[in-house]
């Protein structure tokens, strides 16, 4: 099933618009307080939007401009959450049961198809269980089973591994990626795994309107704006293309390898990883053509590097350099990154 989602919420500052096609599944990435999980709610019926239509499918489940509000039990829409929020008298078998149940569903039809979910998320075996029983990431794999148990047409993530110990969530993301296959469904995320693993297209968000979307490798490996970026970790000046470099509003000019070269004066981005810069106290003779004279804002450790940041710009050093060049915050120093490390693309 195809979504369609066009609303605005002002009393949280969203406007979106955006697409899903039928059987793909779009990440909605974006900072905290960008719209993302307000989306989920139009979607779901649980946020009533001021304007705006929703349709899944052809089928109109929101239409503000018509009176026409589709209430979440009746749109076939899954919302899963951080928390799984499993029944907690019921086992795991008569969670997952409880959707079949609820459409018309035999006992016993309802009871076969949830050990089928159950196995085919990797908790066949824990059906007898109340939820009190599982550890997060079990939970969290019998709330997916219940989800897609009801067969609805579309599925709503919202962070659903935002609360599990790193250690379980690549399990889960695995077990998401094979079940959402040839799914309609809509992630909200904040790692750079689950847009790539589990989303076919990635939607940016920022102060509550799209500002970026495209196929997921697409966005992580060439971002246009600042939280896209960040996601991949990258660095990002903005600007305009003049003679041959990104120049910023700032003055900040940097030279890279563009294919192909954008025009003369249009919107441009140039990206390079922070460990492809290297940092002086000054200017030495011999620099690359990008070295930029910035202050240190802050000292971050990294498994057996420090990042380095200065303002909206980072390298990543060893110890020793930072020993070395005797690093600290509000320090001026030089930013150097060679042209050949550098990727320059339009807007």
């Amino acid at each position: 099933m195809s979504l369609s989602l066009s609303f605005a919420v002002p009393s949280r500052g969203v406007e979106v618009a955006l697409t899903v096609e039928a059987g793909t599944t779009l990440a909605l990435l974006g900072p905290n307080g960008s719209g993302k999980s307000t989306a989920l709610g139009v979607a779901a019926g649980l946020v009533r939007p001021a304007a705006g239509t929703v349709t899944l499918d052809g089928r109109v489940l929101t239409d503000v401009a018509a009176g026409v509000q589709v209430p979440p039990h009746a749109r076939r829409t899954a919302l899963l959450g951080q928390e799984p929020l499993l029944f907690p008298h019921l086992s795991a078998l008569e969670n997952v049961a409880f959707g079949p149940r609820s459409t018309g569903a035999s006992r016993a039809d309802a009871r076969a198809s949830a050990q089928e979910w159950l196995a085919l998320v990797g908790v066949g075996d824990l059906g007898a269980r109340r939820p009190a029983q599982l550890s997060g990431g079990q939970a969290q794999r019998v709330a997916v089973a219940r989800a897609l148990a009801a067969s609805p047409g579309l599925v709503l993530l919202d962070e659903p591994m935002a609360a599990l110990d790193v250690a379980v969530q690549p399990a889960l993301r695995q077990t998401l990626r094979r079940v959402l296959a040839d799914r309609t469904a809509v992630v909200v995320t904040h790692d750079p795994l689950d847009a790539l693993l589990l989303a076919d297209r990635v939607v940016v968000l920022t102060d509550g309107a799209v500002v970026e979307e495209g196929a997921s490798a697409e966005v992580l490996s060439r971002p246009r704006s600042a939280f896209a970026a960040r996601l991949a970790g990258l660095n990002l000046v903005t600007g305009a293309l003049r003679e041959g470099a990104v120049e910023a509003p700032d003055g900040l000019r940097v030279h890279g390898v563009a294919d192909p070269l954008p025009a003369e004066g249009s919107p441009a981005v140039a990206t390079f990883r922070p460990a492809a810069v290297a940092v002086y106290r000054e200017i030495v003779e011999g620099s690359p053509r990008n070295a930029f004279p910035v202050t240190v804002t802050e000292l971050e450790p990294l498994a057996d590097r420090v990042r380095v940041h200065a303002g909206a710009l980072h390298a990543d050093v060893t110890v020793q350099a930072v020993a070395a060049l005797d690093l600290e915050v509000g320090l001026p120093v030089v930013f150097a990154v060679k042209a050949t490390e550098v990727a320059v693309y339009g807007l």
